[in-house]
């Protein structure tokens, strides 16, 4: 029913997935990855005996630039139009505040890690609110309103699949460990609780994730082990900003904390580096210690 193909980015392999979904009347795409990934993109692709042009339908689960830099290039390639949330449909458009913020965190590693961010032209674009809708390829969709990581987060309920974002966490294949990207600016933990909630309540029976691939195997104790890994995170880096340590030693401290917590969990050195490239702990710490500056708790 769906393809992954493994962007391998930074040539690190199974750590953003695009899903490939044919349909009777063409074929749907869900997270485009980077612009830096579009040659393994369309390499996988043509494994799979499709080119740009087939692509009818790019389905994206929020707008940052490892789930939706290659928007534009597609939509651009292929024709095809692009769906996403409405507070995230701006900046597909004109993306130059999303680069401005991101330059900000990543600094001259912008275009070896993302690439380019191409704008999707506005007759392409179609905004995705709460509820079901149909694509061209003629599969039928349920937009589920997630925020959390980002204000602009939806999952997609495609027959009992959810493809999530990064709203269920970041889980290698073969790994227990769980990692919760929490970028800034407007990570809402309690919103994240209530979107987990919500999935649950939803009961699907396999999650895909963009960090990386399904998880069929108990989908709901995955979302509960999400929560409680929240709570976690949440409460060590609250303690450290608490005490005052500064945001460099909140990075050494916290990295060191992720590392040992996933070797505990049977992740070996090659994986818990796979981790950091895909989920930074200097982007945790920046996201969460906005949040807590904030008044979040």
């Amino acid at each position: 029913m769906y393809s992954v193909i493994d962007l391998r980015f930074q040539d690190c392999p199974q750590i953003i997935a695009a899903y490939v979904v044919p349909g009777p009347t063409g074929v749907a795409l869900v997270e485009t990855g980077p612009g830096s990934t579009l040659a393994r993109l369309e390499a996988g692709l043509a494994q799979l005996g499709l080119s740009w042009r087939d692509i009818t339908d790019v389905l994206v689960t929020h707008i940052h630039l490892d789930h939706a830099g290659a928007a534009g290039h597609i939509a651009r390639a292929a024709g095809a139009r692009v769906y996403v949330h409405p507070v995230g449909a701006p900046h597909l458009l004109d993306p130059s505040r999303l680069l401005a913020s991101a330059r900000r965190l990543y600094g001259e590693q912008m275009e070896t890690l993302w690439g380019e961010f191409v704008p999707v032209p506005s007759a392409q674009l179609q905004v995705v609110t709460e509820g079901e809708f149909r694509t061209t390829a003629g599969l039928r969709f349920r937009a589920v309103d997630t925020p959390g990581h980002a204000r602009h987060h939806h999952a997609y309920l495609l027959d009992g699949l959810c493809f999530t974002g990064d709203i269920a966490g970041a889980c290698l294949p073969h790994q227990r460990h769980i990692r919760l990207p929490t970028p800034p600016p407007d990570i809402d933990l309690e919103a994240w609780q209530a979107s987990l909630q919500r999935l649950q309540a939803l009961r699907p029976d396999a999650l895909l994730l963009t960090h990386y691939g399904p998880v069929a195997s108990d989908p709901l104790r995955h979302l509960e082990a999400v929560g409680e890994r929240l709570r976690a995170v949440a409460a060590f880096v609250h303690r450290l900003w608490q005490a005052g340590e500064s945001t460099e030693a909140m990075i050494a401290a916290y990295s060191a904390w992720v590392a040992e917590q996933a070797a505990a969990e049977g992740a070996d050195a090659d994986a818990i580096h796979r981790y950091e490239v895909v989920v930074p702990s200097f982007m945790e710490i920046l996201g969460l210690v906005r949040y807590f500056e904030k008044g979040g708790r």
